[in-house]
């Protein structure tokens, strides 16, 4: 989609399925890999196209108890990094951002986290990471880029001067710009090099569906750091299977990297809404796919930013009703899974 701070959809494997009506991002792959039909594919499609996937078993009081305390005691300890957007009720990409705002909902997760991923240098974005800086927060900042040059020129001039600031711990150029097809390859690296040359001793990197760095290995080699958005719930796959599709997305990635960092730079899994395929929205998932994701990574040393800490309620119109529904903590900023 070609406003800030959308889910990354995966790779396109087969023509659309002229039966599928599951609201999605137009983002999203013409056929997930987990999609009726699909290698891979274990459950029974309906007139959705996978929408008559079952949501998961009710746990008993003793292992809803136990999920939770583990649940609690990660994000207690604190993740690598969190996805960050501090819109609030009726505001949306373009809206107009005050400090006060960013700080106040930086405030809430700052105990959680030791970074936090920026998608955008303009409309006071530009502000959070001397925010989170001033908060003891390492910073992944985005300059986000689409079809409006006149726009991309006001990003990459506000990414250059808050990393020059300092405030810029790794720079992204770029969120799914390939994806959307918003630039060429050619427009992105020449982007890339702007930003690398105006930065000396930063790390540049691009964002971007796992699958894309495999295609277009020019844009691997030109990044200091592959910054990989891996989202098995976008493919269709099933919780239980989704941190194993997971990982084999970051060695997809790791696997063209030529030796340089791979982070993953979102994934996540949305607690309400309509099912994707096999993919079945549910606090319960939620919980358990946070839970599984992290106790693999840090047991593995992997740089992981969950998407998202707040949910974000404009994204309804972009992605159906799940869109709004993936943050760690609600629109109004209060914990959800306590």
């Amino acid at each position: 989609m070609s406003t800030p701070n959308s889910p990354s959809k995966t790779d396109p494997m087969a023509p659309a399925d002229p039966a599928d009506t599951v609201p999605r991002s137009p983002s999203a792959p013409q056929m997930p890999a987990f999609a009726p039909g699909m290698p891979g594919a274990t459950f029974a499609a309906g007139a959705g196209g996978g929408v008559a996937a079952a949501p998961p078993p009710a746990l008993s009081p003793s292992e809803q108890a136990a999920l939770s305390a583990r649940f609690r005691a990660l994000l207690d300890t604190g993740v690598h990094g969190l996805c960050f957007s501090p819109y609030l009720e009726g505001q949306a990409p373009g809206s107009q951002i005050d400090e006060t705002q960013i700080r106040e909902r930086l405030q809430v997760i700052r105990r959680h986290t030791g970074w936090v991923r920026t998608f955008s240098c303009t409309d006071g974005h530009e502000h959070t990471p001397r925010v989170a800086h001033e908060l003891g927060l390492k910073t992944l900042v985005g300059a986000w880029l689409g079809t409006d040059a006149d726009i991309n020129e006001r990003e990459i001039q506000g990414v250059i001067e808050v990393a020059r600031a300092g405030h810029a711990d790794i720079v992204a150029v770029g969120n799914e710009v390939l994806l959307r097809e918003d630039l060429s390859e050619d427009e992105l690296l020449a982007c890339l090099q702007r930003v690398k040359d105006a930065l000396p001793g930063v790390r540049v990197g691009y964002v971007d569906a796992y699958y894309l760095f495999e295609k277009h290995p020019r844009v691997t080699a030109a990044c200091d750091v592959l910054l990989t958005n891996c989202y098995p719930f976008w493919e269709g796959c099933p919780r239980e299977q989704a941190v194993p599709y997971m990982q084999s997305m970051l060695q997809r990635t790791r696997a063209v990297a030529q030796g340089k960092p791979v982070i993953i730079s979102e994934t996540g899994w949305p607690d309400r809404g309509t099912a994707f395929h096999g993919a079945v929205p549910s606090v319960q998932g939620a919980m358990q796919y946070f839970v599984d994701t992290y106790q693999w990574a840090q047991a593995e040393g992997v740089d992981i930013f969950w998407f998202a800490a707040f949910d974000e309620a404009w994204k309804v119109g972009a992605e159906g009703d799940v869109g709004a529904f993936w943050g760690l903590w609600d629109k109004d900023g209060k914990p959800k899974f306590s």
